[in-house]
């Protein structure tokens, strides 16, 4: 999905509020023009060099821009030259959003460590070993040290599960591309060329900087550290039995490509909890179209699935067997009460229309992408709904499940409704940019036909979500700067009239920051999964 203008004023919103103006304008930069160098982002912003450079680097440390190096051909006796570019990565600025998320998931199935872990990686952005070790002893209220081992136990678990990896190559080279490196693909003899898209810079930039999946997710750890968080010299390369040996300052690490002067730097994985959340949203999909039946059987099977479906996306879970989803479904608290019979009956409900999953040779498999499909079509006709009331809903619908264009006697006749009142609740529609209207003109009469363009519309109202989530993000943001003063007084001062006051002002900030989070959940609809 393409950046929407509102989109990019929501991103340059976010960074400014966590970083400052400075940094803000040099990221809306960024996003507006694309790829740049630094010479052309001072020209732009018409910031000072070391500021830019300063504002880069914590873009950079906090995972929101890319550098990478450019080859451009040089003249008749000239080399070629290497270029330094920045790009920023707008779905990371949008995951800011969503870092509370990312630690509920966490919450649910590791330890605190665990937690404290990620937490510090979504604070920080990215942190070397040492400075995980360090954090997680400086944030530790028991008074006892936590030891290396611990930390590293963890990190591993963490990793094995994805939720960490490696960072990405600071500054990749990419090769110029000519238009001969992506040919026209044919579709047959006599079918004319599907020209494929060649990928924009932007995604050559962040494809060539992510690292092989055996670096990206390996667990060789960089520094053998003692629990001071210091290199240790007396211990022993082969810490755990089992675990791969810890390599000497003079040897080179094969498995993690790192030498003895690289650091390794972890960070969160936003790609895996986005996936995670993904599921959560077909689960609710799933529920509220169902029942907690058939959404305990989805789920069971993307238990089941879970470890296959990383190793490779597609648009479907791994296919499995109505044995190994019921083996799956009795694990869980809620699957116990189902018998076999139940499963059984909750995957004939699953295949029927709207078909959220796929059944083939008694092989059942979980549709993502017509699921997902279903819940954008919900959550625009519940928009229609309460912005135009029951009619122009259903009118609406109609024409988004037809799919092609229809003429207002037959809409009118279908949702048995006046003509002359279908017509103008269409034309509320078309001027809302909901509907595409055509006109059809035979000899005197006048025909008007309407459609819905969903690849138009699914933009707009994304579009439309992203003005909202702005403001609401700055109202929370005056609200807050309005009541400074209450928010100050310290709470054992706060009598009569204030504590009223910062009762309203919490009550107020609940409710707005769970708006925020409700519509990040509808922009993670169409915008990332």
């Amino acid at each position: 999905m393409v950046k929407t203008q509102h989109g990019i004023k929501y991103a340059a919103h976010l960074i400014t509020n966590h970083f400052g103006n400075l940094v803000g304008k040099v990221c809306e930069c960024l996003l507006r023009r694309g790829p740049l160098n630094l010479q052309a982002i001072i020209r732009f912003t018409g910031v000072k060099e070391t500021s830019v450079k300063n504002s880069l680097l914590v873009l950079i440390q906090h995972n929101c821009v890319q550098s990478f190096r450019l080859i451009e051909p040089g003249g008749l006796n000239n080399e070629p030259k290497q270029i330094t570019q920045y790009i920023a990565v707008f779905d990371n600025i949008l995951h800011r959003m969503r870092f509370s998320k990312f630690l509920a998931i966490i919450s649910q199935e590791f330890d605190k460590l665990c937690v404290d872990i990620v937490e510090g990686l979504l604070q920080h952005g990215r942190l070397t070993l040492k400075q995980i070790v360090d954090r997680a002893n400086n944030y530790n209220k028991t008074g006892n040290s936590i030891g290396l081992d611990a930390v590293q136990e963890s990190l591993r678990k963490l990793v094995t599960a994805r939720y960490v990896e490696h960072c990405p190559i600071p500054e990749p080279v990419l090769e110029p591309q000519n238009e001969e490196d992506a040919p026209a693909k044919k579709r047959g003899a006599k079918s004319a060329k599907i020209v494929v898209e060649p990928e924009t810079l932007e995604q050559r930039a962040l494809a060539a900087a992510l690292p092989m999946e055996a670096k990206r997710f390996s667990l060789v750890m960089d520094i053998e550290l003692n629990d001071d968080g210091e290199k240790d010299q007396n211990k022993s390369p082969d810490k755990h039995s089992g675990d791969k040996r810890k390599l000497d300052a003079s040897e080179p690490d094969i498995d993690s490509e790192t030498t003895k002067d690289e650091v390794v730097l972890w960070r969160a994985n936003f790609e895996e909890f986005i996936r995670r959340l993904r599921h959560k949203a077909c689960v609710e999909n799933v529920k509220a179209r169902l029942d907690d039946g058939a959404a305990i059987v989805v789920s069971a099977m993307l238990e089941a699935s879970k470890t296959e479906e990383k190793k490779v996306k597609t648009a479907s879970s791994v296919p499995l067997s109505v044995n190994s989803i019921y083996e799956e479904v009795i694990k869980s608290e809620k699957g116990r009460n189902m018998t076999f019979d139940h499963v059984r009956a909750a995957l004939v409900q699953l295949t029927s229309p709207p078909s959220f999953v796929r059944v083939d040779d008694e092989s059942y498999s979980i549709d993502f992408k017509h699921t997902i499909e279903v819940a954008q079509s919900d959550e625009v006709e519940s928009i229609v709904l309460k912005r135009h009331g029951t009619d122009a809903y259903r009118m609406f619908r109609l024409l988004l499940k037809a799919g092609r264009l229809l003429e207002t006697d037959k809409i009118a006749d279908a949702v048995f409704v006046e003509k002359k009142d279908t017509t103008q609740i269409l034309y509320k529609l078309w001027q809302d940019d909901y509907l595409i209207m055509e006109k059809l003109i035979a000899g005197t009469a006048t025909f008007l036909l309407w459609k819905v363009n969903k690849l138009v519309l699914w933009e707009h109202v994304l579009d439309e979500m992203f003005h909202a989530a702005l403001n609401l993000s700055i109202r929370v943001a005056y609200e807050l700067e309005q009541n400074k003063e209450i928010l100050d007084i310290p709470p054992d001062k706060r009598e009569g009239p204030m504590q009223k006051k910062y009762d309203n002002l919490r009550k107020m900030r609940i409710l707005m920051e769970s708006s925020q989070m409700n519509l990040d959940d509808a922009i993670m609809l169409f915008h990332d999964f």
